[in-house]
């Protein structure tokens, strides 16, 4: 079948041709129809399979066919996006799609000045996409007028309705007209997080494409014992093994510090790099990633702040240098390559103190991970001395702390939003005009 047959409007389906689509992916085949109808959906679907043009196309039609538009300080659909990175990618994807269609993108994240994004909020927009510890700081300001919301999407829904989310999402939900169409999509999805979906949605439908928690059949998994204090050692043997055409490497670590040593280590190796994480600003963190896209550096470090909102071409290999804390996690990880059909390779570093986690991570995905030695390592050599920096904070190398709410460990809100929800101690999103905090007069 082609996009054509699906029922898109004309300006979706002249957009969907200039980005060289031509056959939809079966997420996409599925849910558009189904979202053209109005119904609530639920979709499950592998990494890299297009979802959120499953989504996207169909809600651009319908706010193309509906009768109103946005008007002042007003916005009609509202997508809520765990990360930064993610809210970008998802909105220029929307500004793609829509490129005929006339409609107005906006974004709301924290890292960047709030003056456009309050701005944005005052004009009123089509799209709105947001994290919520912003929209729910800029919300006990006053600004954002929900009232005529006619759309409510959340992205990558397991990690939206975690308990590190779920007080934020409450209470932006509460705000919102219930009168509306919801949808959830990701790639992982549990039974528990499923059932929480009730509060949000009406009868939805659930589509699920493939097998849930399944990482995607293009990418070759590879997991190799290693010694804790070797992982180092191993990660500079494969980046410098020509025959595993490492060109374009993105590697996972668990913490922060921990992203900044192994992207210190590499550069003292030579080889080009640059490292992503909540520490970082914004403007940091799309320098290094822009950097990555255009081939200036070769392996970009990152925490799972970026196992969710990294679409780039051409990634070869996804390095698990550390098993990550929710092990979830694992399958967004490896699923940053072998997008679009794309073949790519994943490769685990397993120490003695992964095993137990390696087997519930079998478990969670219902498949038998082979864990071997690496050929041509020579297992048997001493650990590498750790340097004196590799014990400091940033703040103890003469760098400036940066605090993120970011982190799994709190509920989200920019500056205070989410802490707020969490406590109930504020109702976000007051009349429009009102002043609060500094917000409009």
């Amino acid at each position: 079948m082609s996009f054509e047959s699906l029922g898109l409007d004309a300006a979706v389906l002249k957009a969907v041709a200039d980005q060289g689509y031509t056959t939809p992916t079966p997420i996409q085949l599925a849910a558009i129809p189904t979202v053209l109808e109005g119904t609530d959906v639920i979709g499950i679907a592998q990494t890299g399979t297009g979802k959120t043009a499953a989504f996207t196309l169909p809600l651009i039609t319908k706010l193309l066919r509906s009768k109103s538009g946005a008007q002042r300080g007003q916005v009609r659909c509202l997508v809520l996006a765990p990360t930064r990175e993610l809210v970008v990618q998802i909105a220029e994807n929307i500004q793609a799609y829509s490129r005929y269609a006339g409609l107005t993108v906006a974004t709301c994240y924290g890292g960047v000045s709030e003056r456009p994004q309050i701005a944005a909020l005052r004009s009123g927009c089509d799209f709105l996409v947001a994290t919520p510890g912003r929209l729910l700081d800029l919300g006990s300001q006053g600004h954002g007028n929900f009232s005529a919301l006619e759309y409510l999407v959340l992205d990558e829904a397991d990690r939206m309705l975690d308990m590190g989310f779920l007080p934020a999402i409450n209470t932006i939900v509460r705000a919102l007209p219930k009168t509306r169409q919801t949808l959830l999509f990701s790639a992982t999805l549990s039974r528990e997080i499923e059932s929480l979906t009730h509060q949000f949605q009406r009868s939805p439908k659930t589509i699920e494409v493939g097998r849930r928690s399944n990482p995607a059949e293009t990418v070759t998994q590879f997991l190799y014992e290693c010694p804790g204090a070797l992982k180092q050692v191993m990660l500079h043997h494969l980046l410098k093994d020509e025959a595993q055409g490492m060109s374009m490497v993105l590697v996972f670590v668990r913490t922060k510090h921990g992203a900044d040593r192994v992207c210190r280590k590499l550069s003292q190796e030579d080889i080009p790099c640059a490292a992503i994480h909540a520490n970082r600003s914004q403007g940091q963190r799309q320098r290094a990633l822009q950097a990555f896209k255009n081939g200036e550096i070769r392996v970009l470090v990152a925490t799972d702040i970026a196992s969710r909102g990294i679409d780039v071409d051409g990634i070869t290999h996804v390095v698990n240098f550390d098993f990550p804390d929710q092990l979830e996690d694992y399958v967004h990880r490896i699923g940053r390559t072998g997008r679009a059909l794309a073949t790519g390779t994943a490769i685990t570093l397993v120490t003695r103190e992964d095993f137990g986690e390696l087997r519930r991570l079998e478990r969670i995905i219902g498949k038998h991970l082979h864990c071997g030695k690496l050929k041509g390592f020579d297992y048997t050599q001493q650990a590498p001395p750790r340097a004196p920096e590799d014990f400091q904070r940033p703040e103890q190398r003469g760098g400036r702390p940066q605090h993120s709410q970011e982190g799994h460990q709190h509920p989200q809100g920019g500056r205070f939003g989410g802490q707020r929800a969490a406590q109930g101690q504020y109702r976000p999103f007051g009349r429009p005009g009102t002043r609060r905090r500094g917000g409009p007069r």
